[in-house]
């Protein structure tokens, strides 16, 4: 068997420790005799998993005693509707800033429930920036500001958190949640796909304060609503038991790794290794994202001569580098760097990148 270093944006990578020790307890889970696919997520065995999983997740984020963590099904995507169902809370308005592809979603489908205030875009500048915080056009009488701290597609990062004073702050972090610590009293909801950081693909992490949960807009679909789902542990229906348990295992090599301290120094190292091999490729690779709001997980580069993107991409493959094709809105390349993908792999493509450049340069 040979393992690739697999450059997705997601489903991406998990850790190979996480795979193996799955594998070992694919069969036979803690001597219960059962695949912990197999088990019925209110018996005791699995209701365990999911209780350890929960904890081990508030301890490595220290996620404050006032806040539900539910784990849901329905991807990111359907929480750009149960966002403003549940968050408007009898006001009309929602704030959100446009940085890129997914808050661009994220905002198209608030406007079926809310008026939606743009506070700032860059959308004239093909998303490659972060707009400063002073041209923000905020309503103070907002039920909440939506943000994306990290664009999974054109690689922009939020380097600051913004402060919004009594607005509920609520952040997409699917592609940046666990790559660092983070205040979680600082938002009033953070919500996260898991095919990136968290385990595979499946589930979804919803992290919300107590206060913003338990006024929905009429007609919201029971599954729709957090409170039914924080009353029932994330339980009322059958959840993605499998996902669940190997984000437990993800929350598990986390804090093995040093915690989210420890992974924020791997992660910075990586990024700074990978975006130095383009700034000093004297032009033949580039960075379209401004320098100081350039992703740690998705770092896309185009080549200067398009011509080669063909040969590059296969030549990587046959290195063991797969999966570097950047987005098809953008074109180019697109290097995504979560958590668990080892540092060697980073360095094997930086030798790679600048092996092929000095070929073809």
């Amino acid at each position: 068997m040979k393992r690739v270093f697999n450059f997705s944006a997601g489903p991406a990578m998990l850790p190979q420790s996480v795979l193996e020790q799955a594998q070992a307890e694919m069969l036979d889970w803690n001597g219960s005799g059962m695949s912990v696919m197999e088990m019925s997520h209110r018996g005791k065995e699995y209701m365990s998993i999911a209780a350890e999983a929960e904890a081990d997740l508030r301890e490595i984020m220290g996620i404050p005693g006032n806040y539900k963590v539910l784990f849901l099904q329905g991807g990111a995507s359907s929480q750009f509707a149960m966002i403003p169902q549940n968050l408007l809370r009898g006001k009309g308005t929602a704030d959100y800033v446009d940085t890129g592809d997914w808050s661009a979603k994220a905002i198209k489908e608030a406007k079926k429930y809310a008026n939606v205030n743009v506070v700032a875009s860059t959308k004239d500048g093909n998303y490659t920036s972060v707009p400063a915080f002073d041209t923000w056009k905020c309503d103070a009488n907002a039920a909440y500001l939506h943000y994306t701290p990290n664009e999974t597609i054109r690689g922009v990062e939020f380097a600051w958190v913004p402060e919004t004073g009594d607005v509920p702050l609520v952040a997409d972090m699917s592609s940046t949640i666990l790559s660092r610590p983070l205040d979680v009293s600082k938002f009033g909801l953070i919500y996260a796909g898991a095919q990136k950081n968290i385990g595979p693909a499946g589930l979804t992490i919803v992290i919300v304060r107590d206060d913003l949960i338990g006024e929905t807009l009429p007609d919201t679909p029971t599954m729709f609503d957090y409170k039914i789902h924080a009353d029932n542990e994330s339980m009322y229906n059958t959840p993605a038991t499998y996902s669940w348990y190997l984000a437990g295992l993800v929350f598990k090599w986390i804090k093995q790794q040093g915690g989210l301290a420890g992974m924020a120094v791997i992660n910075e190292r990586k990024a700074q290794k990978l975006y130095t091999a383009i700034e000093t490729s004297d032009g033949f690779y580039k960075s379209p994202v401004a320098a100081d709001c350039r992703s740690w997980m998705n770092v896309p580069f185009t080549l200067a001569n398009a011509d080669l993107d063909k040969a590059f991409l296969s030549e990587a493959a046959q290195q063991g580098l797969t999966t570097l094709k950047g987005h098809r809105s953008v074109g180019g390349m697109r290097a995504s760097i979560y958590n668990a993908m080892p540092e060697v792999g980073v360095d094997t493509l930086v030798s790679f990148m600048q092996d092929f450049a000095q070929k073809n340069g």
